[in-house]
């Protein structure tokens, strides 16, 4: 990808090349169908470079839309270190009251988990894997529901279709 300050000083280049080429120069002559086609590649060239620093620029949340997010869908589940938080949430918060920052103890937390042996880590493992299996349930119920009421979306514009069908024959 083009730099934007290479791109500017070929944008300058370009505009410098375009006077120079017989415009106001003492002893320039009339413009030659030679320089006027040189002229035209360069404004070419020119609308190039300016339409790939405008494609650069545009926001990442415009290059398309997103879909909205079903309410019923059921939540993926929790890492390990989120099941840890949310118990040490609750004790630092306790023994410190006056820090109201949620980066605070975040960070606390982490530090906390880094120290902790595997053994230690162990019963938020056996918690999260619990939550695991059973958001896999859930999403196996809530993929069939969705499924099944697909099905019966089409089933129910096949029966338009063929009803329209008859409706055709008998006239």
């Amino acid at each position: 990808m083009l730099s934007v300050s290479f791109v500017s000083s070929r944008l300058i280049f370009l505009f410098v090349t375009l006077l120079s080429a017989g415009r106001g120069m003492k002893g320039g002559k009339g413009k030659s169908s030679l320089s006027k086609q040189a002229e035209e590649t360069n404004l070419k060239k020119k609308k190039q470079i300016v339409s790939k620093e405008s494609k650069a620029k545009k926001p990442i949340a415009s290059r398309g839309k997103k879909e909205k997010k079903d309410p019923n869908k059921p939540k993926r589940p929790p890492t390990p270190f989120f099941v840890f938080l949310e118990e040490f949430r609750k004790t630092f918060v306790a023994e410190n009251p006056h820090v109201k920052a949620v980066a605070a103890v975040g960070k606390a937390g982490g530090d906390k988990w880094k120290t902790l042996s595997d053994a230690e880590k162990a019963p938020y493992v056996a918690k999260a894997n619990a939550k695991k299996v059973e958001y896999e349930k859930s999403m196996k119920a809530y993929s069939a529901k969705q499924d099944k009421a697909s099905d019966d979306a089409e089933e129910g514009s096949d029966a338009n279709e063929e009803s329209e069908e008859e409706e055709e024959d008998d006239d």
